[in-house]
C-alpha cells in the first residue's frame, strides 16, 4: 500500500485535478450557471422589484400620512385655540350678566325697601290719626263728663259737646305750639 500511494504521489499531486474531471465541473458550472441565471435570477430580480416598489410606496403612504397628521394637527390647533377664545368670552359674558343681575337685585331690593319705608310712614301716619282721633273723642268725652260734673248740668247735645271739645282741643294745640 505505501508503495501504491507513493506511486500515485510521484505522478500527479494530490491537489491539482485531472484535465478530464476539469472539463467535466466547468460543463457542470456552466449549466448549473446559466440554469440559475435564467430561471431562479429574473424571479429574484422581480421579486426585489416589488419589494422596492412596495417600500417605495409604503414610504409615499408615511409621507401622505405625514402630512395628513401634520394638517389634522393644525385644525386641533386651530379649534382648540378657538375653544379657548370662545369659553374665554362666554366666561367675560357670565361675569357681566352676573355684575348685571347683581346690579338689579340691589335697584330692586333698593325699590322695594323704599316701598316697604314708604307703606310703613304711611301706616304710622295714619296709626297716627286714627290714634289722635281715639284720643281726641276719648278727651272730648272725658272733658264733657269733668265739665258736665264741674257745671252742674248735662252737656248731652251732642253738637254743642263736639263744639266745645274742638274749641278745648284747639287751644290745648295752641298752646302746645307757642311753646316750642
Amino acid at each position: 500500500m505505501n508503495a501504491l500511494l507513493l506511486a500515485a504521489a510521484e505522478e500527479q499531486p494530490p491537489i491539482v485535478p485531472h484535465l478530464d474531471e476539469l472539463v467535466i465541473g466547468l460543463i457542470a458550472f456552466a449549466i448549473v450557471f446559466g440554469f440559475l441565471a435564467k430561471k431562479l435570477l429574473p424571479n429574484i430580480n422581480k421579486v426585489l422589484e416589488q419589494r422596492r416598489e412596495a417600500i417605495e410606496g409604503g414610504i409615499e403612504e408615511a409621507e401622505a400620512a405625514k402630512i395628513e397628521a401634520q394638517s389634522v394637527l393644525e385644525q386641533y390647533k386651530a379649534q382648540l385655540a378657538e375653544a379657548r377664545h370662545e369659553a374665554a368670552r362666554l366666561r367675560q359674558e357670565a361675569q357681566e350678566q352676573g355684575t348685571a343681575i347683581i346690579q338689579e337685585m340691589k335697584a330692586e331690593g333698593q325699590r322695594q325697601r323704599e316701598e316697604i319705608i314708604a307703606a310703613g310712614h304711611a301706616q304710622i301716619e295714619a296709626d297716627r290719626k286714627a290714634a289722635a282721633t281715639a284720643l281726641r273723642q276719648d278727651v272730648g268725652k272725658l272733658a264733657t263728663d269733668l265739665a258736665g260734673k264741674l257745671v252742674g248740668e248735662s252737656l248731652e247735645d251732642h253738637a254743642r259737646q263736639s263744639r266745645t271739645i274742638d274749641r278745648f282741643l284747639d287751644e290745648l294745640e295752641e298752646k302746645a305750639e307757642a311753646a316750642r
